[in-house]
């Protein structure tokens, strides 16, 4: 059996990212998703191994410590979230297609590791007014949280030439359709 193709997505947040990877994952990809360890506890009915692996702060500092990240970041004090080799490594030896929702940097990091093996995609915004639309369009965040994320977005999107594709999600269908092609054909290329 062929080891499985890595795909990866990052954009800032209200970029419509994950949707997009919904999307994706109902289309007879063969592709799985790469679960995220974090050290933050469990929310509500989140279950180890099945949204996250959950660690405590010591373990995953014992886990950067042994190499087995692939990236990580702590977000604030003791609140890490990351990607495991193992995890990659053992949807891979399935023959499945692993897709990642990851931060700009994980992104590039996983990137760098894997070479040709991965396809990175940067779901970009048509503006950040657009962007500024979206996220109060959500009614989820206070404004100071939302400017917050503009800045971050910002930056964030100066990270875009460092990936193999780069999506304007202006129409959410088109954007969907888009990927779905780019990400079929890096499969059916890599399959040769």
């Amino acid at each position: 059996m062929q080891p499985g193709k890595l795909v990866i997505f990052s954009a800032p947040s209200g970029s419509g990212k994950t949707t997009i990877i919904n999307y994706l994952l109902t289309q007879n990809l063969n592709l799985a998703f790469s679960i995220s360890a974090t050290s933050r506890a469990p929310r509500g009915q989140e279950r180890n191994g099945v949204e996250y692996y959950f660690l405590t702060p010591d373990e995953f500092r014992n886990r950067i410590a042994n190499g087995d990240f692939l990236e990580f970041e702590e977000v604030y004090a003791d609140k890490f979230y990351g990607t495991l080799k193992s995890e990659v490594e053992r949807l891979t030896s399935e023959g499945k297609n692993v897709v990642f929702d990851v931060d700009v940097a994980g992104g590039v990091n996983i990137k760098r590791f894997y070479g040709p093996q991965a396809l990175s995609i940067f779901i970009q915004p048509p503006s950040l007014e657009e962007l500024r639309r979206r996220l109060q369009g959500r009614a989820t965040d206070a404004p100071d949280v939302i400017e917050s994320r503009l800045a971050k977005a910002e930056y964030e999107m100066g990270f875009a030439p460092k990936f193999d594709k780069i999506i304007i999600n202006d129409d959410l269908a088109t954007a969907e359709k888009e990927a779905l092609q780019i990400v079929w054909t890096f499969l059916k290329e890599s399959a040769k």
